[in-house]
This record gives C-alpha cells, sequence and structure tokens, in this order.
C-alpha cells in the first residue's frame, strides 16, 4: 500500500458487505463462510457458467449447515448472494477476498481488477504458498492473506498472514473476523508455504517418496499418520483432496524459494501429467470412480 492511500474501509467490525473472486471450491467455501455470520456477499467470475457452478456449490453448502440446525432457511441465506461477471459489483464491498487458482500471474490480474473497481476495500488473497507482498505491491488497496482450508465451512483454522504493507490494525480486525466466522486464526509473516503449506507439503512429499520407493503402501503411509500422529486425515488422501496439481505447483515454488528439499518427486509428476490429480478427476493415491 502507498503512504499516501486512504485507509481501508473495513477497520471497524465484521464487514457486512464482503466480495469474493472466483467461484471455485475455495471461492464458494469462502462465500459460505461470510453468509454464515450475516454478511451479504457478492461473487464474481469469468462467465456465466462459472457462476452458475458457483450458485450450486454455495447452495449445496448452505443447504447442508441449514440441515444440520443452522436458522433460517436456504432461500433466505442465499437472497444475500449475488452473482456477477463484472467486477463493479464489488462496489461497496469493505471486503474483497480473492480466490482464483494459485497462480501469481492469475492473482496479480485479479487484484488489479479488483482495485479498479473497488479503490478502497481491503484485499485478502486466499494464496497458500505465494507472496501477499508481492500481490500486494501491484495494488495501493490495503492487503492481507486469509488463507482458508478445504473444506472451508468444516475447517476451523484460517491463516492470517501479514504482508511487509499490511497496517497493525488491519492484523487485529482479520483476527476478529475470522473469530466471528467461528474459527481460529493464526498469524503469520509472509514467508514462502507460510506455517501450514510449508509442514504439510514437507509431510507430503516424503509419503509420495515412501510410495515411490515401495516403503509401505499408500494406506499403511496414511494410517501410520493417522493412528499414531493424531492426523485428521492423511498425508496422501489430503494430497487427493487439495489435488496432486494444486500441490505440485505448490512445491515448485517452495523448492524456487526455500531449495532442494521441496523438489516435487518424479511420481508426483508423473500422476499429473497421467491426469491422476486425486478425488477431482477420481483417481489419485486412491480411486474415487465409484463416488457419487
Amino acid at each position: 500500500m502507498s503512504e499516501t492511500s486512504e485507509p481501508h474501509i473495513a477497520a471497524k467490525g465484521f464487514p457486512d458487505q464482503v466480495g469474493v473472486m472466483g467461484g471455485g471450491r475455495m471461492g464458494a467455501g469462502i462465500a459460505h463462510a461470510f453468509l454464515s455470520a450475516g454478511a451479504t456477499v457478492t461473487v464474481v467470475d469469468i462467465n456465466d457458467d462459472a457462476l452458475e457452478a458457483a450458485r450450486k456449490r454455495i447452495t449445496k453448502s448452505v443447504t447442508g449447515s441449514i440441515g444440520r440446525g443452522a436458522a433460517g432457511s436456504v432461500d433466505e441465506w442465499m437472497q444475500r448472494v449475488q452473482l456477477s461477471t463484472d467486477a463493479g459489483a464489488f462496489a461497496g464491498c469493505s471486503l474483497v477476498v480473492e480466490a482464483v487458482p494459485e497462480s501469481m500471474e492469475l492473482k496479480n490480474k485479479a487484484f488489479t481488477t479488483i482495485s479498479q473497481a473497488s479503490p478502497k476495500t481491503v484485499i485478502a488473497t486466499n494464496t497458500s504458498s505465494l507472496s501477499v507482498s508481492e500481490l500486494a505491491d501491484v495494488v495501493t488497496n490495503d492487503v492481507i492473506g486469509l488463507h482458508f482450508f478445504n473444506p472451508v465451512p468444516a475447517s476451523k483454522l484460517v491463516e492470517v498472514v501479514v504482508a511487509k504493507s499490511t497496517p497493525e490494525e488491519l492484523v487485529s480486525d482479520a483476527q476478529g473476523w475470522v473469530e466471528k466466522l467461528g474459527k481460529t486464526p493464526v498469524v503469520v509473516k509472509d514467508a514462502p508455504g507460510f506455517a501450514s503449506s510449508r509442514l504439510g507439503v514437507a509431510i507430503a512429499l516424503e509419503a509420495i517418496r515412501m510410495v515411490e520407493q515401495g516403503v509401505a503402501s499408500p494406506k499403511d503411509i496414511d494410517n501410520a499418520m493417522v493412528l499414531g500422529y493424531k492426523f485428521p486425515v492423511g498425508p496422501l488422501e489430503l494430497t487427493d483432496i487439495v489435488g496432486l496439481d494444486v500441490r505440485l505447483g505448490i512445491a515448485e515454488y517452495l523448492e524456487e524459494t526455500l531449495g532442494e528439499r521441496f523438489a516435487p518427486p518424479k511420481l508426483m509428476r508423473e500422476m499429473v501429467e497421467r491426469g491422476e490429480l486425486g478425488r477431482k478427476t477420481g483417481k489419485g493415491f486412491y480411486d474415487y470412480s465409484g463416488d457419487s
């Protein structure tokens, strides 16, 4: 943020109008989280087909919350959702969360688009590994990282990532927003992979090497971590959930910034080349072809 830019407009209290750039699995989950706290949410995506898919994801997620006892009806919740292909719809939002794919080029473009539409809004990025400070450099808005975890409605953790230009009061505000969402904030400085991705990917890469070397089966490796270390899900199953292509991109970035210990295993690259990306393609370390 430039020293002469105006203060961010979300500085006090929970933002009642929130924008989400990108309506994929993460974007829809983030939209659901803010809806659950009473906000009105505007989702912007590239075309009508993407928006329809986002609407279905949000509706399904909201229906689940209502089924588990959340107050209100699906219709009442969805009345607080606006869908648009025009970033101008973000005008009036005090917070916009960027949730486009994990590419610096795409995120820079998204940041520029958001800033042009709403020059004073706070921009939060859902990046899991890229530099928040570099993203902040392309706009004059105040910027912070809000790294949500998949699936967003069930996950209790959000990493609050502090860029070099992030004002101290925004860090405090963001922690309050996360708590209002019913989640726990952890504050980390802007370093490659932050805390969660850096540790999570390191464990996943070693687990993949173990499969590659024939040390044990994916199931047995996962069970060792679930039963022995109380992981809620094993590192290989989690890689399937996140997507091997996504984790490969993160690993390549961490290798570039932190060194060869994050070099992706050959098996990982081969699986991505074959299109075995995990749950979203029906096959990864496990077979999901029978899933509905």
